[in-house]
């Protein structure tokens, strides 16, 4: 059965009304996959069949959509094009399939999540194995990045992000308040000792971001500055906090760590207790697409559940 179609437009600009919807599942499987052979395989299909139905579709487009070569396919700038708007409907269909279900009985579908490096390799990684059990129909994708994915592009569905978001029409709540402290390693202490003062950093191995962090706060490289008599020159920078928490257990120098990096965790100690660092707000964000999904609702139940049980 066919459906309706899809409106474009060739390359010299007539309409193209009424684009059959298997030719173009065949295409996407095609794009993804980068050969006949392998979309075939997807699809049930014979190779020979999925090259006539891209045959077909670029005859009716009247445009390539694939270079042709040896060690495979690569997408035309028309079949760029293309892809991007049928990847983007797929992602709708599957969203869309997912909120359908889930409406019958319990949550279930893709979950895609984004968070940064630290919370999510840290912090949450070790916590998603509880959510899977109690809900194990919603298949969990979990993205760690400290850049921003465009969650209104659908790159992700939820994210926990510790800036509040600047994309238009999502939905936020604060989940946690994340604050800083100075910790060193047992072993780099039994070789150092511990500073009993802020002024005696200037004789300890500080790590720091590098100059320029991918950081959502103002002054991230306190330590170099803290009761500092001249500048401090650090022994190492790293660009993630998680890097830096394990230098630190290395015994390599002194960081500025967050709490939930730090809970119960035997390979740090905290030292020098009077200096408080910056602190950053957490928040849960999501789409208004997504207000009325059980997944999303389950997911930030579960994270405010694990949250007020963790002692920070």
């Amino acid at each position: 059965m066919r459906s309706r179609g899809i409106s474009t437009s060739d390359q010299v600009g007539k309409p193209i009304s009424a684009l059959d919807w298997d030719k173009l599942r065949v295409f996407h499987a095609v794009a993804e996959a980068g050969s006949f052979t392998h979309a075939g395989e997807r699809l049930h299909l014979s190779q020979s069949a999925v090259s006539r139905q891209i045959g077909a579709l670029e005859t009716s487009l009247n445009a390539p959509l694939f270079h042709r070569h040896a060690r495979g396919l690569i997408l035309t700038e028309q079949g760029e094009l293309l892809h991007r708007t049928v990847r983007d409907i797929y992602a709708r269909l599957t969203e869309a399939g997912a909120m359908i279900a889930e409406s019958k009985s319990k949550p279930q579908g893709p979950l895609r999540i984004t968070t940064t490096v630290g919370l999510g390799a840290v912090w949450l990684t070790p916590r998603i194995r509880q959510f899977v059990d109690i809900y194990p129909e919603i298949a969990v994708t979990l993205i760690v990045s400290d850049s921003e994915l465009d969650l209104n592009l659908r790159e992700a569905d939820i994210a926990i992000r510790v800036t509040p978001p600047r994309q238009p029409d999502l939905i936020q709540r604060k989940l946690m308040t994340v604050h800083f402290h100075v910790f060193a390693s047992p072993s780099y202490i039994k070789r150092y000792g511990i500073p009993k003062s802020a002024a005696d950093l200037d004789n300890h191995r500080i790590i720091v971001y590098p100059e320029d962090p991918p950081a959502p706060f103002q002054n991230i490289d306190w330590l170099l500055h803290e009761g500092a008599s001249a500048p401090r020159e650090p022994v190492f920078r790293v660009n993630n906090v998680h890097g830096i928490a394990r230098a630190v257990q290395s015994g390599l120098g002194i960081a500025s760590l967050p709490d939930y990096m730090t809970h119960n965790e035997d390979s740090l100690v905290r030292i020098l207790p009077e200096l408080d660092g910056p602190s950053i707000e957490a928040y849960f964000v999501y789409p208004e697409s997504l207000r009325n999904s059980a997944r999303v609702t389950a997911f930030r139940d579960f994270l405010l559940r694990e949250i007020s049980a963790t002692e920070f």
